[in-house]
C-alpha cells in the first residue's frame, strides 16, 4: 500500500486519531473526518501532528477521493456513506488492519463475546512480570496504531473486536484467541448469528502451522462451526469438563492444569485470583497463551494468583447496612449478565436494560427466577424487560438515572441481599458508554 498517498480516516475517537498519526508518520497526505463533535483530547492531537480534520459533518467529495479509508469500528458497514466509498472501489480497511503492516512485532489477539477484556489484561500481566517488552492495545487502551507510530514493543497483546475483524484482511495473529461465541451485535449483523459467528472467526484468517489457535472446547458454537472447518494453525483447546486434552488446558480433581508439548503447569482452583467459571476459562486461555511464550511456570502462576480485574466487571464497590454494590457496568450483552447471575450467591436486585442489541433473553430466565428478587430498569425503554420478566419476578421498577436506579435498589434490597449492575445492554441511551455508567453507579454510592 505505499502507493497510496491520500489516507481518509473516519472517526476521530482513540482508534482513528491512532490511524492518522500513524499514516501521517508514514508520510501520507491524512485528512480525518468525524460527523460528530471530537473530544478536545484528540482534537488537540490531530492540530499537534498537524492533521487535517473536520467535526460535525463528513465532506463526501474530499472523501471519495482517497486511496484508502480507515474506518473507526463504531461505524457501520451499512450507512450510506461507507456503502459510497465502497461502490466507488476504495478499500476500507480497520486501524488494526493499517498498524500492522508498521510493525514486525508479534501479535496475540484475543476476541469472543465475553472476557476479552480480562483474558487480554491477564496475560499482558504475566507477560510484562516476565520481563517482556510489551504493548497492550486493540480495543483497549492506546490504540494499536498511535503505539506502533510512538512506541517500539516486541510484542502486542490485542483486544479484537468483530467490527475490528470486518475490517482486516492481510492481518494474520501470531497467537490467536477465541474465547467464546454467544449472541450479541446482531443489530450490526441482520440479525443474523451465522454472520456475527463468520465475523469472530475472521482471527484465524491467514494462519499457517507456524501460529497457534487457542480456543474453548465447551463452548457449543465453537465446537459446532469448527468440527467442519480446516484449520492450518496448531490447536489448543482449554476445557473445564473434557480431561484428555494434550495440549491446551483442563481440569484435573480440582486442578488447572496447562499442557504445551508435555510441559505441565498445575495450580487449584483456589489459587486463581479470578473465581467463577467464566474466569477459570479467561485464566485458562491465559496461561496456554503464556506457556506458548516460553514463560517460566512461576511467573504464570503467580501472575494469574495475584491479578487485580479490571473496574466495571463484577467489581466489588461496597456494602451499606449489611447490602452488597456490585457494579457489572461491563456487562452489555445477555451472556455477560449469566455469568455474573450464576456467581451470585444470595438474593439479586438486579439493575438491568439500556439499548437492546437484539437480546435474547431466555437463557438467562430460569437464573433470574431463581436469584432475582426485584428487577430496577434503567433505560429509555424498558417495555421489553417488562414485558419477558413480568412472570418471573414481583417487582420491577422503572429509572431514568444511575442515581434514581441506586436509591430505587437500595429501597428495596435488604441485609445479606445484593444490588447487582449488570445491564446486558449498551449504555448509550443514558451514558457516554459503559465505563460512564459504572462510574455514576459509583457516585450515586457514595451519596446514599
Amino acid at each position: 500500500m505505499e502507493n497510496k498517498s491520500k489516507i481518509v480516516v473516519l472517526g476521530g475517537g482513540e482508534s482513528g486519531t491512532g490511524a492518522a498519526i500513524l499514516a501521517k508518520k508514514k508520510g501520507f497526505k491524512v485528512f480525518l473526518s468525524d460527523n460528530k463533535k471530537i473530544n478536545p483530547k484528540y482534537s488537540s492531537v490531530l492540530k499537534h501532528f498537524d492533521i487535517e480534520f473536520e467535526e460535525g459533518a463528513h465532506s463526501l467529495n474530499r472523501i471519495l477521493q482517497a486511496d484508502e479509508v480507515i474506518k473507526s469500528p463504531g461505524i457501520p458497514d451499512s450507512i450510506p456513506l461507507i456503502k459510497k466509498i465502497k461502490e466507488k472501489g476504495i478499500p476500507v480497511i480497520s486501524e488494526i488492519e493499517f498498524a500492522k503492516r508498521y510493525t514486525k512485532a508479534k501479535t496475540i489477539c484475543i476476541t469472543g463475546s465475553n472476557g476479552k477484556t480480562t483474558t487480554t489484561l491477564l496475560i499482558h500481566h504475566i507477560l510484562k512480570n516476565a520481563g517482556l517488552n510489551i504493548g497492550v492495545a486493540g480495543n483497549i487502551g492506546k490504540s494499536f496504531a498511535w503505539q506502533v507510530a510512538t512506541s517500539n514493543y516486541d510484542t502486542y497483546v490485542l483486544e479484537i473486536s468483530s467490527f475490528q475483524l470486518d475490517g482486516m484482511f492481510d492481518f494474520k495473529a501470531d497467537i490467536a484467541i477465541l474465547l467464546n461465541i454467544t449472541p450479541d451485535h446482531l443489530d450490526r449483523y441482520d440479525n443474523d448469528f451465522e454472520k456475527y459467528t463468520e465475523s469472530k472467526l475472521r482471527i484465524l484468517q491467514n494462519q499457517t502451522k507456524n501460529e497457534a489457535f487457542i480456543w474453548c472446547f465447551d463452548d457449543p458454537v465453537l465446537n459446532k462451526v469448527l468440527a467442519n472447518r480446516n484449520i492450518a494453525a496448531q490447536q489448543y483447546p482449554f476445557s473445564i469438563h473434557e480431561s484428555e486434552i494434550e495440549n491446551g488446558a483442563h481440569l484435573v480433581n480440582n486442578e488447572l492444569e496447562i499442557i504445551n508439548n508435555k510441559t505441565k503447569l498445575t495450580m487449584t482452583l483456589e489459587q486463581l485470583a479470578l473465581q467463577g467459571k467464566h474466569n477459570i476459562y479467561n485464566s485458562m486461555a491465559a496461561g496456554v497463551a503464556a506457556k506458548l511464550m516460553d514463560i517460566r511456570n512461576g511467573t504464570i502462576k503467580q501472575c494469574l494468583s495475584d491479578f487485580t480485574n479490571i473496574p466495571h466487571r463484577l467489581e466489588y464497590v461496597s456494602s451499606v447496612h449489611g447490602i452488597t454494590f456490585i457494579n457489572d457496568s461491563k456487562a452489555t450483552n445477555v451472556n455477560a449478565t449469566w455469568y455474573a447471575l450464576e456467581n451470585m450467591e444470595k438474593p439479586v436486585v438486579w439493575i438491568a436494560g439500556g439499548i437492546d442489541k437484539g437480546n435474547d433473553y431466555t437463557d438467562i430466565k430460569a437464573l433470574v427466577k431463581q436469584k432475582v428478587k426485584a428487577i430496577v430498569c434503567l433505560g429509555t425503554n424498558n417495555s421489553r424487560l417488562h414485558e419477558l420478566f413480568a412472570n418471573d419476578v414481583d417487582i420491577i421498577i422503572d429509572t431514568i438515572s444511575a442515581k434514581g436506579a441506586v436509591e430505587a435498589a437500595y429501597s428495596l434490597a435488604e441485609k445479606d441481599e445484593i444490588v447487582l449492575l449488570s445491564p446486558a445492554c449498551a449504555s448509550f441511551d443514558l451514558f457516554e458508554n459503559y465505563e460512564d455508567r459504572g462510574d455514576q453507579f459509583k457516585e450515586a454510592l457514595k451519596r446514599l
